[in-house]
């Protein structure tokens, strides 16, 4: 089996790829990978990092302005697409995959869609509840579209063909025990809140989080693990300004990075976040309650999608950006914490959305799409 996989521009896209393909790797013997990825672009250090063959195409996505910058960009972008056409062309000549699997982003268009024109079955990925760009555009060449959320196809044309597959999550992040986890961190039994806005860190989720944590390192009443991200090292002199030295909080872990998700995940009662795809796939692998914070700033506000597919479910709380105050988050903190019940009914109704044998279903996907051919 020879699979070319084809996605990249954020983790979001490129982690599920990697998921698939180590599954594959792992499961099917003598199986070729191939990685197709946008030179210059994050998969170009990840992809090799997991241990798969990487090859690179130059191109870029278009820029929503008519700003002289931004038609300059577009004008560059519209001829790299013929290029990147020519250079997919030959990638695909050169490792004749049986299948090609998409997990979206601008590099997955021209990848596909030549291996489609070439008569190579193609399946593609989406992570999201509200499908993006790539996907929709492919949806018409592609044997099968994977969706994460049943939401997601009601924003499809009705026509295609759908399986329903989940997001791939870590193996690390469904098996981590609440208690074990709580043990390692040196956790007590006192409500455990955990917060983050991704690696670069996120300034509004930062502020609005300050008001829960600087209270919580006055009373004691609850403990937080919060990851303030890369951009966000002004985050411990903000709880200074409100009275709070955090070092010297015992119930106060806060850092830059979360390397040990599965761990921080699994010893949270709840957990304060964005809306991607991959992150809440994880929340509710562990069955955890959460306040959902969309970033507004991403392709057709897919995080607001995203957000209330748990929300109309009952499994999270919703604040959106423009609503976003410390109050706010103080409010919702208490509002899941100090009713035992509402608590179990969000855990619960989390968990009943979690898909945890993704991986299983999308590689029977792909097995089902070559046995057709």
């Amino acid at each position: 089996m020879r699979i070319l996989f084809a996605g990249g521009g954020t983790a979001g896209h490129i982690n599920p790829a990697l998921a698939i393909a180590g599954y594959v790797r792992d499961n099917i013997d003598g199986a070729e990978i191939l990685y197709v990825g946008a030179k210059g672009r994050m998969e170009e250090r990840l992809v090799p990092q997991a241990g798969f063959d990487f090859k690179s195409i130059t191109v870029s996505g278009f820029r929503r302005s008519m700003s002289p910058s931004a038609i300059k960009s577009n004008i560059i972008t519209v001829k790299r697409a013929f290029t990147a056409s020519a250079e997919s062309k030959r990638i695909i000549k050169e490792f004749k995959p049986d299948i090609c699997v998409g997990t979206g982003g601008y590099v997955c268009g021209p990848v596909m869609r030549t291996a489609a024109k070439m008569g190579i079955p193609i399946v593609i990925h989406e992570q999201n509840a509200f499908p993006g760009v790539t996907t929709k555009m492919l949806a018409k060449r592609a044997k099968r579209i994977m969706l994460a959320v049943p939401d997601a196809k009601k924003h499809m044309n009705p026509k295609y063909n759908y399986v329903i597959t989940g997001n791939p999550v870590r193996t690390e992040i469904i098996t981590a025990d609440k208690a074990e986890s709580r043990q390692k961190l040196g956790l007590d039994e006192r409500p455990v809140v955990l917060s983050f806005g991704g690696s670069l860190g996120a300034e509004r989720v930062n502020k609005a989080v300050a008001g829960i944590i600087a209270r919580s390192g006055k009373d004691g009443k609850y403990q937080h693990i919060h990851a303030y991200g890369q951009y966000g090292k002004w985050f411990p002199d903000l709880l200074r300004e409100n009275g709070v030295e955090p070092d010297n909080c015992s119930n106060l872990d806060i850092r830059e990075y979360i390397n040990d998700m599965p761990v921080c995940l699994a010893a949270a009662d709840i957990v304060i976040a964005r809306a991607g795809a991959i992150t809440l796939s994880e929340i509710q692998a562990q069955g955890k309650p959460s306040i959902l914070i969309p970033s507004p700033n991403v392709a057709e506000n897919h995080q607001y999608h995203n957000a209330m597919a748990l929300v109309n479910n009952k499994a999270a709380l919703l604040i959106e950006e423009a609503n976003l105050t410390e109050e706010a988050v103080i409010d919702a903190v208490d509002k899941l914490l100090s009713d035992a019940e509402v608590l179990k009914e969000y855990s619960d109704n989390a968990k009943k959305m979690a898909i945890l044998d993704a991986n299983e279903r999308i590689l029977a996907v792909i097995k089902e799409v070559l046995s057709e051919k």
